[in-house]
């Protein structure tokens, strides 16, 4: 399963979603995840969770991948939705299987549950799609592009994007690392998914250990070609692609200003929200 993962990864394609400027996929994330957390009906979550799902279907990467995403995160999910369903307790009581117990299962609990359990994978769907269409050197100059006020206070803007983008593109490798290490363990008679809870966290001892190895080995030999090259912090330098915004880039900001404020005026005018749903939260 872990080997499954596909945070990070990038899947060349020629949908309008890879053809966007990587600046402007960042700017439209940023909005999309601030607007998210915003909305606070079901109505207006649905509007972004079905723009988010739009997007997917636009951006032609298999469900497969997309599943993947998903399922990487899916303990958080549960997780959260568990939480609120057993500490939440507003709303009608809609089951007490123990009456024993001051435990019940109430509608406001279940609404909440759903609620956050929408809205988490309406924000993995649209923050994977950002690496997936996203090559990691058109990245790192976006990065590098939208940070670029900083230079006026004497921050290293492009080493900063350097940093993160081989962050995001390492996190793959190490994910195959960590499987091959933990099969090769296996191999040799470690009891990885096996026995109590302490006994396999240290058997994961036998796992960390090697891979903090050959991250640093990783890391050591990446540093050495860089210098081969003679990559230098700081320095000017010219780009094969130099980024412009299209006519494509401003009808999607266009579209997406409409879905956004869309979303926010129907869960902040009254009106509206008499209308359509309740606030849930």
């Amino acid at each position: 399963m872990i080997k499954d993962i596909t945070i990070g990864q990038f899947f060349p394609g020629s949908s309008p979603i890879h053809k966007l400027d990587p600046r402007a996929k960042i700017l439209i994330l940023l909005v999309y995840i601030i607007t998210l957390f915003l909305v606070k009906n079901f109505f207006s979550l649905l509007l972004l969770f079905l723009f988010s799902f739009i997007c997917v279907l636009i951006s032609k990467i298999s469900a497969k991948s997309v599943w993947k995403s998903i399922r990487a995160l899916i303990f958080i999910v549960i997780f959260t939705a568990v939480l609120q369903i057993v500490y939440n307790k507003n709303g009608t009581v809609l089951l007490k299987p123990f009456p024993q117990f001051d435990f019940c299962i109430t509608s406001g609990g279940v609404f909440t549950a759903v609620f956050l359990v929408l809205r988490i994978i309406a924000l993995i769907l649209l923050s994977s799609l950002l690496t997936y269409t996203t090559s990691p050197t058109m990245l790192t100059d976006a990065i590098e592009r939208l940070l670029s006020p900083l230079k006026l206070f004497h921050i290293k803007v492009h080493s900063l994007a350097m940093m993160m983008t081989i962050a995001l593109r390492f996190i793959p490798t190490l994910i195959r690392e960590i499987d091959i290490i933990m099969s090769a363990q296996k191999a040799r008679g470690a009891k990885l998914d096996a026995g109590k809870f302490g006994e396999r966290i240290k058997a994961l001892i036998s796992v960390f250990v090697p891979l903090f190895v050959s991250s640093f080995r990783r890391a050591a030999e990446l540093a050495v070609a860089m210098e081969c090259r003679c990559y230098t912090d700081g320095a000017n330098r010219s780009r094969l692609k130099v980024m412009r915004f299209a006519l494509r880039d401003y009808l999607a900001f266009f579209i997406c200003a409409v879905i956004f404020a869309g979303a926010l005026v129907v869960n902040y005018v009254p009106l509206c929200q008499s209308l359509l749903f309740e606030r849930v939260i």
